[in-house]
This record gives C-alpha cells, structure tokens and sequence, in this order.
C-alpha cells in the first residue's frame, strides 16, 4: 500500500471512533437519565403516599364544609320568605294607619276651620 491508499482508510477508523465516542457519551447520558427518573419515581411514590393519609380528612372536611354551606342557603332562604311575609302583613296596616291619620286631620281641620272640605 502506498500513501495515498491509507488516507480514506485513517479517515474510516477515525469516523469509526468518533462515532463509538458519541454512542459512548448518548449511552452515559442516558444512564444519568435514568438515574434521575428513577429518584424522581421514588420521590413520586412517597408524595402518593401521603396524599393518600391526607385524601380522607379533606374529602371529610370538604363534605361538612357542603353541609354548612347547603344550611346557610336554606336560612337565607328562610329569613328571606320572612322578610317577604312580613313586608305583605306590615304594608295594609300602615296603609291604613295612613288613611286613618288622614281622617282625623281632615276632621280636625273641619271642627276647627268649620269649613267642610
């Protein structure tokens, strides 16, 4: 072989190498990969787990919370209808306490003007 023939062949080995050291470098970078999720499942589990431990006071607070709220709502609703049941009993009596005040001015006003309008 001469020099000219050992130039394509210097070249395929150096490409060879070059491309193993890459293959190499993906292969590390994926183990660190893979280390990194398995800490990040670990971590992921534990977080469940307590979830899990906190999943039955807050549904249990959640629902006494529903409860208080649906009772408010029905004594709004009460006091409401009371607010409305009073207004109709209260507005003929004051209407009538008015015309009953406006009699007697009208009739103070005749005895003492002695005028009949």
């Amino acid at each position: 072989m001469n020099g000219t023939e050992y130039g394509p062949l210097i070249l395929d080995v150096l490409a060879g190498v070059g491309i193993l050291l890459v293959g190499i470098g993906i292969f590390v970078a994926s183990l660190a990969v893979a280390k990194t999720l398995g800490r990040a499942r670990i971590t992921l589990d534990e977080v469940d787990k307590q979830l899990e431990n906190i999943g039955t006071p807050v549904s249990n607070t959640l629902a006494h919370v529903d409860e208080v709220t649906k009772s408010l709502e029905e004594t709004a609703g009460t006091l409401s209808r009371t607010a409305d049941l009073t207004k109709s009993a209260l507005t003929p009596a004051i209407i009538n306490v008015g015309a009953a005040l406006s009699g007697i001015t009208a009739g103070l006003r005749r005895l003492v003007t002695g005028k009949s309008q």
